[in-house]
């Protein structure tokens, strides 16, 4: 067992070398802060029999060890599938964290749909989590659902951007470059997909080397992301929580809409696309927990 959590963590150091060195560096979903906040509004509302057999899954030890050991409970559970970026033997669930839905702006003719995408993977892993008789199966199962519950929420998950300089789109914003005002009052450059991850410099920052923010973090931004947003809002349709194509579809208008919206390569973003925006982020995180919850109380009634 000491060989295997060695080997593990070897696999991962050499992983996370190559991945910052060299390949170019393409965000995948809200922020470390961001996906712990949509855990938190969840595990608030889940029933005691889905709390239970949440944390009962968490808590089994699953490959690769290092990196679960560090999300036994549910809302560090959130993160866990950005942590695999660097282990190869994950490499093929990279592609289930989106469904960059094309659009143009200029005529240029549309790529096709990507499949598998997040859409398929949360049918299949909510399959996996209902149906599997393996409890470690069932234990990474959990992890991707709250994970990519939290992805097909930001806007920049379902859309890509087409134009002549991107035929094949923008990869959702990451290839759009923009300038904004760090926290030192210089600026920064960044891209729009980054920008959007971190709830546009208002969900809490992850730490060094991608350390996740403490826990004690996330009540304020939760509180802040739950005001103006109730549950009760009938367009959550929290009766229907297996309807991951059409939150897609509303991250795709909202792309549209707010995230694009003004929005070219090398622009710095004004204060009312910053206003908007923000808002815009918090309620979808804020939706995103209540339908987390409302998915996982459907399957542990």
């Amino acid at each position: 067992m000491k060989s295997q959590k060695n080997r593990w963590r070897f696999q991962i150091a050499i992983g996370l070398i190559s991945f910052l060195l060299l390949t170019p560096i393409l965000s995948m979903g809200w922020g470390a802060g961001g996906h712990m906040m949509v855990a938190q509004i969840a595990f608030a509302r889940l029933n005691p029999r889905a709390k239970a057999q949440a944390q009962m899954l968490l808590a089994i030890p699953i490959d690769p060890a290092a990196i679960s050991s560090q999300s036994k409970d549910f809302v560090n559970a959130a993160h866990w599938a950005d942590d695999l970026r660097p282990v190869e033997a994950f490499d093929s669930f990279k592609e289930l964290h989106f469904i960059d839905k094309a659009f143009s702006i200029d005529g240029t003719a549309l790529p096709e749909l990507p499949t598998p995408n997040i859409v398929t993977a949360l049918e299949e892993q909510v399959n996996i989590l209902k149906t599997s008789t393996d409890k470690a199966a069932q234990a990474q199962a959990l992890r991707f659902i709250i994970h990519f519950v939290g992805d097909i929420h930001q806007p920049l998950h379902c859309a890509t951007r087409v134009s002549s300089a991107n035929p094949e789109g923008d990869r959702g914003g990451n290839l759009v470059k923009i300038k904004i005002v760090a926290a030192n009052g210089h600026i920064k450059d960044t891209n729009l997909h980054s920008y959007w991850d971190g709830g546009l410099g208002t969900f809490p920052l992850s730490g060094p080397n991608f350390a996740p923010p403490p826990l004690s973090k996330i009540p304020a931004a939760v509180a802040k992301a739950k005001a103006g947003n109730p549950a009760t809002d009938p367009k959550l349709k929290l009766n229907d929580p297996t309807n991951y194509q059409a939150w897609a579809n509303e991250s795709f208008e909202l792309a549209k809409s707010v995230t694009y919206n003004g929005i070219t390569n090398g622009s710095k973003p004004n204060a009312a696309y910053n206003k908007r925006g923000i808002k815009t982020a918090r309620k979808r995180v804020a939706w995103g927990g209540y339908r987390l919850a409302a998915l996982l109380n459907s399957i542990w009634p």
